[in-house]
């Protein structure tokens, strides 16, 4: 995997992923872009919805939506790594097994999502939970 960041002006900057897709980022005064921070939060969720969805359409559940609302915890210091992040996914469809949601959030965190794997290893807590609104 390989990636390029590219400074544009001031504290913003542009990256690009070896996929040929491109973000824009800053350092929090403008607001331009997203802040490298921000960019592992929507990474972590990212990678972990993928695992869901996937495990879920697999498990033939029928899932309408999914998304994961994500709350990440920093000290008021610098640096200012992440602490703690919650996860909570939330699944919507028609008749949905909570089981298999469970198991969908379990495997992710525990086997397949290499960002909140990797994330855990640095001693963040990352705490995982569901839920399951009927449509």
């Amino acid at each position: 995997m390989q990636a390029q960041v590219t400074w544009v002006k001031d504290v913003m900057f542009v990256g690009e992923a070896g996929s040929g897709n491109s973000v824009v980022m800053e350092g929090g005064e403008t607001n331009n872009g997203i802040r490298p921070m921000e960019m592992i939060l929507l990474g972590v969720g990212g990678c972990a919805s993928v695992d869901v969805v996937g495990i879920l359409q697999k498990a033939r559940q029928d899932v309408r939506s999914c998304h994961v609302e994500l709350k990440a915890h920093r000290p008021d210091a610098v640096p200012a790594p992440f602490e703690k992040i919650e996860m909570e996914f939330v699944v919507r469809g028609s008749g949905i097994k909570e089981s298999q949601v469970a198991r969908a959030v379990e495997l992710s965190a525990e086997k397949y999502c290499s960002a909140s794997i990797m994330l855990g290893k640095g001693e963040v807590e990352i705490v995982h939970t569901y839920r399951i609104e009927e449509v």
